[in-house]
């Protein structure tokens, strides 16, 4: 039985959950649909050891452009988040600023300084 094939159908399954836009609202779950087949294709090629055939080989040499492509588009998925994560922690601190304008404003009201320490 061929070994690597499990590892390219799941590899084609995460292509193909990643090729539509993934939008904010779907973002969440795809990215768990993305993380349990990573899961089982991991364990999958923990059972993959060498020596391959030569068909499994062919294999292989498929599944390195495919895993390549999965790679890239995961990489704008994570950069996409991250780009929203930091313009929602802009938001919150432009938020809290609003609603308490003087929160960083240190005065010295009342206070003696003296000069020398």
């Amino acid at each position: 039985m061929n070994r690597v094939q499990p590892i390219y159908e799941i590899t084609v399954k995460m292509q193909q959950l990643l090729a539509n836009d993934v939008t904010s609202n779907e973002r969440e779950a795809i990215i768990e649909g993305i993380k349990s087949l990573l899961l089982q294709r991991g364990s999958y090629m923990e059972e993959a050891k060498e020596p391959f055939t030569k068909e499994e080989l062919e294999m292989g040499k498929k599944l390195l452009p495919l895993n390549k492509e999965v790679q890239e588009k995961m990489d704008l998925l994570f950069q996409g988040l991250k780009v929203e994560m930091k313009q929602v922690k802009k938001q919150k601190n432009s938020n809290r600023q609003y609603t308490n304008p003087y929160n960083k404003v240190q005065t010295m009201d009342g206070m003696f300084m003296d000069k020398r320490k």
